[in-house]
């Protein structure tokens, strides 16, 4: 929305920027204003405003000269505190790691955002050590989920700063990671779209560690155009989509377990959504439960094989003993 210090996607701020409307500069200063407000409070953890002016006057002056440069080229973006960045140690949300050597460099990601021209904002806050997909954290504060201005409401996690930087309109894009739902989670509660990648493709060197397995370095945007915009500058490799129309997708609806407790006005705008996509030509199906899903002892679903998993340190890393 242009209500919003940077509003509006990374396309529609390059073709602002292609009309003369603004400059790279004032977009990042408005960003930084913002930033000092109460609503932003615990959104970031560390601001870096005069590089990212900086950055900023760089882009306008290239793209004084002519130059073509990256869509990112100039514009806000934000790193969640799990990245490495040169010279600097790595919190990722706790305390316990103040005082650790700074990082010898930037992480690979960070370091192809800075080559497209970026302007890297600040350090977004986040759960600590990215164990919660709720967005809170004891040290730093809890970022408000902006979708509310009147209750403090969570923001989701554990990428809680990014989504919020995003949602405020402090950045374009919120650099963050996702294991069990870090990016998803809180791009579903603040209205945005997150994108989780496969895990090789977005270096993870240089990020800190919650599951060897299953960890990715991605983003949260406001777009899926943003997001794949984004995602290649991460990957180095720039995804080839081709769009494909409602009327060819066939989407399952679930209407047992997981709608199960849901609150009205969830449930009203989930009913709504659903409107739109059947009318707009989306096959709707609901899909038939095979076996009806029970807790039981020890969290293990009826039917699966329990296997015994014994981990333990392994030279610095973790490993299952497959007992």
């Amino acid at each position: 929305p242009s209500s919003l210090p940077v509003g509006g996607t990374i396309t529609d701020l390059n073709a602002r920027l292609a009309r003369g409307e603004t400059t790279r500069e004032a977009v990042v200063a408005r960003a930084l204003e913002a930033a000092a407000r109460p609503e932003a409070a615990h959104v970031f953890t560390r601001l870096y405003a005069d590089a990212a002016l900086a950055s900023a006057r760089a882009a306008d002056a290239l793209a004084r000269a002519g130059v073509l440069q990256h869509p990112l080229a100039g514009l806000p973006v934000t790193i969640k505190d799990l990245y490495d960045v040169g010279g600097e140690t790595t919190l990722a949300g706790s305390v316990v790691c103040r005082g650790e050597p700074p990082a010898a460099c930037d992480a690979p990601t960070v370091a192809r955002v800075r080559a497209s021209g970026a302007a890297i904002t600040g350090r977004t806050n986040m759960t600590e050590f990215a164990f919660s997909g709720v967005g809170i954290n004891p040290h730093y504060g809890t970022p408000r989920n902006p979708a509310d201005p009147k209750v403090a409401r969570i923001p989701g996690g554990s990428s809680s700063g990014a989504a919020v930087s995003v949602a405020l309109g402090l950045a374009v894009a919120g650099l963050g990671s996702d294991t069990g739902g870090s990016i998803r989670i809180p791009a579903a509660l603040c209205g945005l779209v997150g994108f989780k990648n496969t895990q090789a493709r977005v270096p993870r060197t240089g990020l800190t560690e919650l599951s060897r397995t299953l960890d990715t370095a991605c983003a949260m945007t406001r777009s899926v155009a943003d997001c794949l915009l984004v995602d290649g500058v991460l990957s180095g490799q720039p995804l080839a989509v081709r769009p494909r129309p409602l009327s060819a997708m066939r989407l399952a609806i679930p209407q047992t377990l997981v709608l199960d407790g849901v609150e009205p006005a969830v449930a009203t705008a989930f009913s709504r959504a659903l409107t739109r996509l059947s009318a707009a030509g989306a096959q709707l199906v609901e899909p038939e439960p095979r076996q009806p899903l029970r807790v039981v002892p020890g969290g293990a679903a009826p039917g699966l094989q329990e296997r015994r998993v014994g981990l333990q340190p392994d030279g610095g890393a973790w490993r299952g003993d497959g007992r």
